[in-house]
């Protein structure tokens, strides 16, 4: 299938801003951060916890704001000054982890946040614009293709990482190095980005308006009430904020839970890196069998994987386990999260898509904000971090029935 320019463009996006995903949120900071506690004498399950708090205190800022940010941007020339916004405050706190000494933990996690909510806040608008670049009957494809080759380019700065770190063939220390991969990070996230810039437009929208803030909070309100409306998209919404829970919560807290299982740092890299590799060819997989069997028939295989995976996860206490576990997230985490994307963008109408991408948003935000901190609390209380994976069992169960329907 050939990419339009617009296409490939919003692609590139993907391809630039997961290395934040695999750098910042998944491999590199998270372990940064787990030695950085260490050293200030806190035990491994209680920073996992302050971790997974972090996580749901930016994922919850985010999400206040999703819906009116949304609403308004669904006025013409918004979409992309939102979208620049965010990107440049996620990009900017990138860089700052630079300049935070190695035993501020707390500084870390609170520049940590503000780069989350950069890289969320753009995630919105990123998403809406899939409706701008393609048509119905080739979403599927598109936004598999954006997760895939995501997952392919974050893989080139993070081996790059795992090259210079194992060989020291550059004469730097270890905060040295990892100070680079925070700036390339910036770097890389900031050039792949040129394109939509220069590419992508807003395509449906609602005519400008003299009042734009007031009148959003009008139709936001219009929406609210008439949301009986919508029924076949509250029903996605509510199944969609079940089983992303589960989704979101292994990701964030993969590199916190491999630690506390006494995984080294080294094979916990390679073990996600692996996993970013399996997911490219999956993911691509996942939007060519949607054409065929429908979207929904792949996005509650993909629930039903991730079941077997908290269930495996429960009782996982070896290496070995992680290394099936990453395997196993690797085949269906694209997937979901690129047929959820466009499943969503066929049923909402086009000129209003950022503020219903506002409330997609908003459902799968709050289900991050509960997943982590959950977790967080039940390892902090009992001391066994696997027990919290337990508790995205009940949300992606509760999917499944939602998405029948």
């Amino acid at each position: 299938m050939k990419l339009t320019k617009q296409e490939k463009s919003w692609v590139f996006q993907d391809w630039g801003n997961s290395v934040y995903s695999i750098m910042i949120t998944t491999a590199i900071l998270p372990i940064y951060f787990k030695g950085v506690a260490s050293n200030a004498g806190i035990a491994d399950h209680v920073s996992t916890a302050y971790w997974g708090y972090a996580n749901s205190l930016g994922t919850l800022l985010i999400s206040l704001l999703a819906p009116i940010l949304g609403t308004i941007a669904d006025y013409q020339f918004f979409k992309k000054r939102f979208f620049s916004l965010f990107t440049w405050l996620g990009i900017a706190f990138t860089v700052a982890f630079v300049f935070v000494p190695s035993d501020q933990w707390m500084l870390l996690l609170i520049f940590y946040m503000l780069s989350l909510i950069g890289f969320s806040g753009a995630n919105i608008f990123y998403d809406s614009f899939l409706v701008d670049v393609t048509t119905n009957d080739r979403m599927d494809k598109i936004s598999s293709y954006g997760y895939a080759f995501g997952y392919l380019g974050s893989c080139i700065p993070f081996v790059a990482f795992i090259f210079f770190q194992a060989t020291g063939i550059l004469p730097i220390s270890q905060t040295m190095l990892l100070n680079g991969a925070f700036l390339l990070t910036a770097v890389w996230w900031a050039v792949f980005t040129i394109p939509l810039w220069r590419n992508v437009h807003q395509v449906y929208f609602i005519p400008h308006d003299k009042k734009p803030v007031r009148s959003s909070f009008i139709r936001l309100g219009k929406t609210l009430k008439n949301m009986k409306q919508y029924r076949n998209i509250v029903l996605f919404l509510v199944a969609y904020f079940f089983y992303i829970d589960g989704v979101d919560t292994i990701f964030r807290m993969a590199s916190s839970y491999g630690i506390d299982l006494g995984i080294s740092d080294t094979t916990l890299i390679i073990v996600l890196l692996v996993t970013q590799i399996v997911a490219f060819p999956f993911t691509i997989i996942y939007g060519q069998l949607a054409k065929r069997f429908g979207g929904k028939a792949l996005i509650l295989t993909a629930i039903s994987i991730y079941i077997i995976i908290c269930i495996y996860a429960i009782f996982m206490k070896t290496a070995t386990d992680f290394w099936i576990l990453a395997m196993l997230v690797g085949t269906s985490q694209g997937g979901i999260q690129a047929l959820s994307r466009s499943y969503f963008g066929k049923i909402i109408p086009k000129e209003r898509s950022n503020e219903f991408y506002g409330f997609y948003n908003i459902f799968g935000k709050f289900s991050a904000i509960m997943g982590p901190a959950l977790m967080g609390i039940i390892a902090q209380v009992t001391g066994h971090t696997q027990y919290g994976v337990a508790s995205s069992l009940f949300y992606l169960s509760s999917a499944v029935c939602y998405c029948y329907l």
